[in-house]
């Protein structure tokens, strides 16, 4: 059923709590294909805020978000192994939830599986949720694993 998932992940433990449900999902379904993304977004000040960065800064903190990126995603596959699956990293650049929603359907994603902090109520409307933007704007079914410890209701 599930061929290729999609894993994204931001270099926090919380993201990478779905790790044991990622290898049991592809060991049950022989799964073929996990990619690991990272989205890099780089701040954008709004209009107004009376500074600005030049295309030139632009560059650099791009650059530099992806080489993070690059080097997070190289040792988080040096340390996971699912069987016979090809295991793959790719590194969005942008708005992550809009991103990775973008990447699943442009990429015949069969599954996405993500870390949530499962925040509700004025937590949640203050922080938003990535988790939930792409749970929304997705088409491909979004398994989003909650944080250990987490308590209902926060």
């Amino acid at each position: 059923m599930y061929q290729k998932i999609l894993v994204p992940v931001d270099g926090s433990e919380l993201a990478e709590c779905v790790l044991p449900h990622v290898e049991a999902i592809a060991k049950g379904c022989q799964v073929k294909n996990i990619i690991f993304v990272q989205a890099v977004e780089i701040f954008h000040p709004a209009d107004g805020m009376g500074f600005a960065f030049s295309p030139e800064e632009m560059n650099r903190l791009e650059s530099e978000g992806r080489k993070a990126a690059k080097e997070y995603l190289s040792r988080l596959l040096a340390r996971v192994k699912y069987g016979g699956a090809n295991v793959q990293s790719e590194i969005l650049v942008g708005r992550p939830a809009d991103r990775i929603s973008e990447y699943a359907e442009k990429n015949g994603i069969d599954l996405i599986v993500m870390a949530t902090h499962g925040r509700s109520g004025v937590s949640r409307w203050v922080w938003g949720s990535a988790a939930d933007r792409i749970l929304r704007s997705s088409c491909v079914p979004v398994l989003m694993v909650r944080a250990p410890g987490c308590v209902p209701g926060m």
